[in-house]
């Protein structure tokens, strides 16, 4: 199936973020440069409490820097938008709709007419491996279902980002191997730019085309690195040598003072 979901650029200029907490600033992020290309499959990693869930709240628009800005395809993020797709680490399903319902969700509230919003949305569960469930309800779903239609939803509106925090953190160790080839099956075939943050630095390196390390608070980029490793990946390349370089450099940026 052909998309054209027309990925968009992030760009990020001196970005800093600030909380007063218990009378005190705490700051969270600072000077935060990035350059994202359209397109582009961009992996954040770092230490607990470094501010990268943060990040990612400022590019959705939830959040507003106390200095710097973020830009997505040129224009500047004041706030929530249409073009911004978000995946949570909790599916965040409609229990009492089904599978089509939730993912149609953001679809009906765009406004978009009833056949062509029933169209995109059947075509994004055929497209996450979820047909023949469409009359399901989240509680006859495994885990890592519901992220499936979590990710359905979030591709249905046709975003020009994709926004992801952590999405498969709650889920066992096989069944996230499994949805990351399903990521990255998904990703060659939308196209869109996607922002994905974890824990995981094997989950990083096998995701994406550049990693951005960040430091302890206050957050900083340490170091973006690209991943030159082929297309499409599989599972098997991370007993490379190659692959376990990359995890060896990573979790030595990340180990750092």
């Amino acid at each position: 199936m052909d998309m054209d979901l027309s990925p968009a650029g992030v760009t990020v200029e001196h970005l800093d973020m600030e909380f007063i907490a218990r009378g005190r600033r705490q700051k969270v992020l600072e000077d935060i440069d990035l350059q994202i290309a359209p397109g582009e499959f961009f992996v954040i990693v770092g230490p607990s409490g470094c501010g990268k869930t943060t990040f990612l709240r400022i590019l959705q628009g939830l959040a507003k820097p106390t200095g710097g800005h973020a830009s997505i395809g040129g224009r500047i993020v004041t706030g929530p938008g249409t073009d911004r797709g978000f995946v949570f680490q909790s599916d965040a399903l409609y229990p009492w709709r089904t599978v089509a319902r939730n993912v149609v969700f953001g679809l009906e509230l765009q406004g978009v007419k009833k056949s062509e919003a029933a169209a995109r949305a059947q075509a994004m569960i055929e497209l996450v491996g979820l047909h023949g469930f469409e009359s399901h309800y989240p509680h006859e779903l495994s885990g890592g279902m519901r992220q499936r239609v979590n990710l359905a939803r979030a591709l249905a509106i046709e975003p020009a980002i994709l926004l992801m925090d952590e999405p498969f953190a709650a889920l066992d160790a096989l069944t996230r191997e499994t949805m990351q080839r399903e990521l990255l099956r998904i990703a060659a075939v939308a196209g869109t730019t996607i922002v994905f943050i974890t824990h995981q630095i094997d989950e990083a390196i096998l995701l994406g085309d550049r990693v951005a390390v960040f430091s302890p608070r206050p957050g900083r980029v340490r170091e973006v690195i690209a991943i030159d490793l082929p297309r499409p990946r599989e599972a098997g390349i991370k007993q490379s040598t190659a692959f376990q370089t990359y995890v060896g450099r990573v979790a030595g940026l990340i180990g750092q003072a």
